[in-house]
């Protein structure tokens, strides 16, 4: 380094290397952080950022995932799928459970199939032994035989008849015996054994149930629609302006096979994303993309686009290789685009499903498919949520250049929570969360992200005042993060939850 102050034809060079590294690093100078938000809700629907999404849906309590429990009329006992599946569906139960709820998978408005809590489908006997109309719940792949219709009645959407594949309705014959011969209406009394007292748990509403819902047709309409709309042009100048420098933006598996992605996904999420890099780059915001939907679910949340709550990510080398071949995608797609900042392998994997063997298995190739392609942007490797040590993954991608750590700080979500008064939220920022960040902040280590906060809690009433000193604690402490930290989100029918009404209202200041 010397040489650079003593020898004048090299303080040139070494200015333009200087220069070259700041900008093919923005990305690598050591100075510079991260202030972020995160484009929530725009390509990977969560339904309570934009709940207006699922308004035209028909039958829209009926979505992928709803839990569904049935109680017999006759015998006054909810069906149930005897030891969570994998024999008879009886309707022995007073109480209504896990084995007395049936997770459902819409096919259409009308007609479902019922995953049973072991993971079988609800379905007729139709096995050599079986008499084909006995109910039972043994399929772990649903066919025509796992296929009901819902009926309800008009003026009381509670009662309903489940209609079999065989056209007849299923019946309750006695507690332990439930089978699909009920042949006609007997007008929806008291004694009709094939009535049913219907209660709903309610479903996910993410980018499945989003697009499963209202068919390929509309939803192509209505997703595209949402695209265009949600984020536009104009909220990068907004972010730019505002003292924010990049984004992260949550993308699906499904958009590397863009424009025509398996069902229910519909095409028109990369051209959106494609338009967010140009964005950016007209205003100077870097992009962080964010894998934050995984093929078959790494938790299980809406968020990550599961079908029906469960979370199958990780279980095979075949998953996780086509999950690192979408990182491939996206990489090789925008490796050349000066915006790329980072770019984050998984957003949230939850255990036990996503073991930390998986995860190791996957972020070392992950990490490679980036750098195939770039030498230069940052690979976000994201700590699981739950109770784990948060260095977990430190002897993975300490010695990996360019790596940084992603972990979500929430003062939601858990029961401390529930009864802190303002004073101590905004005390466990400052001790609590300043102890935390200080213990995975290392000299020789990969560098820190904190990727989600908000400035909501569970205090009810607060006011502007509290709000703010809540919000100022927060960038206070998160701002010593290495890498940076990124706002959840940008937008949000729950104006706490978004930066832009924050910012707009004062609350936030940057």
């Amino acid at each position: 380094m010397a040489t650079c102050f003593t020898k004048k034809p090299l303080i040139s060079i070494c200015i333009i290397f200087s220069c070259f590294l700041s900008h093919a690093y923005g990305r690598v100078n050591p100075n510079f952080q991260v202030r972020a938000v995160n484009l929530g809700g725009w390509l990977v629907t969560e339904g309570w950022i934009k709940p207006s999404l699922f308004d035209a849906i028909p039958n829209k309590d009926f979505l992928d995932g709803a839990g569904l429990q049935f109680k017999s009329v006759t015998v006054g006992k909810y069906l149930c799928a005897e030891l969570g599946g994998g024999t008879i569906i009886v309707a022995n139960r007073t109480q209504a459970s896990g084995w007395e709820t049936f997770k459902l998978w819409r096919i259409n408005e009308t007609t479902f199939q019922f995953r049973v809590f072991n993971n079988q489908f609800v379905g007729l006997d139709t096995t050599t032994a079986g008499n084909g109309i006995d109910v039972v719940a043994v399929a772990d792949t649903p066919g025509a035989s796992e296929t009901f219709e819902i009926v309800r009645k008009s003026d009381d959407l509670s009662r309903v008849r489940i209609k079999a594949p065989n056209g007849f309705f299923l019946q309750v014959k006695t507690e332990e015996l439930v089978t699909a011969d009920f042949k006609g209406d007997s007008g929806w009394r008291d004694d009709d054994p094939s009535v049913f007292l219907m209660t709903t748990t309610g479903s996910p509403r993410g980018e499945f149930q989003v697009t499963n819902g209202y068919g390929p047709a509309k939803a192509t309409r209505v997703m595209r629609e949402h695209w265009s709309t949600f984020i536009v042009e104009d909220d990068f100048k907004f972010i730019s302006s505002n003292g924010l420098n990049a984004v992260r933006i949550p993308v699906g598996w499904w958009i590397a096979s863009d424009p025509t992605p398996p069902p229910p996904y519909v095409g028109g999420s990369l051209q959106a994303l494609d338009n967010a890099f140009l964005w950016a780059q007209k205003y100077g915001v870097n992009v962080i993309i964010d894998l934050h939907a995984a093929p078959a679910s790494q938790n299980g949340y809406e968020h990550s686009s599961s079908r029906d709550g469960s979370q199958e990510w990780g279980k095979t080398d075949q998953n996780i290789q086509q999950t690192v071949d979408v990182i491939d995608f996206l990489t090789a797609r925008y490796a050349k685009n000066p915006s790329l900042y980072a770019v984050e392998l998984i957003n949230e994997p939850l255990s036990p499903g996503a073991s930390l063997e998986s995860l190791n298995k996957y972020y070392s190739a992950g990490y490679e498919a980036v750098r195939k392609h770039s030498s230069t942007a940052y690979v976000v490797f994201s700590n699981r949520l739950g109770e784990h040590d948060p260095k977990e993954f430190f002897p993975l991608v300490s010695g990996l250049k360019g790596s940084v750590i992603d972990i979500h700080y929430y003062n939601l979500f858990s029961d401390i929570f529930n009864s802190m008064t303002v004073q101590q939220n905004i005390d466990f920022i400052y001790t609590n969360r300043s102890s935390q960040l200080s213990q995975v902040t290392t000299s020789n280590g990969p560098l820190i992200f904190v990727g989600e906060w908000v400035a909501e809690w569970q205090i009810q009433g607060a006011t502007k005042e509290d709000y703010q000193k809540f919000a100022k604690a927060q960038l206070e402490v998160y701002g010593r993060a290495s890498f940076g930290w990124a706002y959840w989100a940008l937008k949000n029918v729950n104006n706490h939850w978004s930066l832009k009404w924050m910012i707009e209202n004062g609350y936030i200041k940057l």
